[in-house]
């Protein structure tokens, strides 16, 4: 089994929830992305299936997901959390050459924001599997969090993402700007757990 992020049309995501009832698929939760979200297509598509999400469409006769990519995981922590979450997904794109140490350094940063952003219930941290998927992406950093608040609020104004991770998105900073101007910062409500130990 292989766990997906696929992008697709807020208009029409409903259908793609019955893709969990699908021969050689575990899970399968989609809904349109909150406002605030950007660089997506407007809904998102979190699949476990041994097959990709195109394959898994088509099978349904729904169309093919624009986007998606899949994960080969880093680290990942599931907490318990009761009812409706909101999770949050960024695709983000390291410029190529970037020396391995310093991509090692700011997955590190990533994994290290639990430990001092509290909000921040389930995560991981993946490398896209290129080789299955090729994308312009290169990781993707997910968590899930009890409400839209603890995103907006503590984790994106909290002070380790200002000085620790920030400064890999930021192309002015020095020894930092490694991760290409383009990122997917989508969020959007789950009646379920998407996220699992790993």
């Amino acid at each position: 089994m292989t766990r997906w992020v696929a992008l697709l049309p807020a208009e029409g995501c409903e259908p793609y929830e019955k893709a969990g009832t699908a021969d050689g698929v575990s899970a399968s939760v989609v809904g349109p992305d909150l406002p605030g979200s950007f660089g997506g297509q407007g809904a998102t598509w979190d699949l476990t299936s041994e097959r990709s999400p195109g394959e898994v469409a088509a099978r349904l006769g729904l169309p093919v997901p624009p986007d998606a990519v899949a994960l080969a995981p880093v680290r990942a922590r599931a907490e318990p959390l009761d009812g409706p979450r909101v999770k949050r997904t960024l695709l983000l794109a390291v410029r190529p050459g970037t020396p391995a140490e310093l991509v090692a350094r700011l997955e590190a940063d990533l994994l290290a924001m639990p430990e001092h952003i509290t909000t921040i219930r389930s995560w991981a941290l993946s490398r896209v599997d290129r080789t299955r998927t090729p994308s312009r992406w290169t990781h993707v950093w997910e968590q899930e969090f009890a409400d839209v608040e603890g995103l907006t609020g503590e984790y994106l104004g909290h002070a380790f993402h200002w000085t620790c991770v920030d400064r890999w998105f930021d192309g002015e900073a020095p020894g930092g700007g490694i991760v290409e101007p383009f990122v997917a910062h989508l969020f959007r409500w789950s009646g379920r757990a998407v996220l699992v130990d790993g």
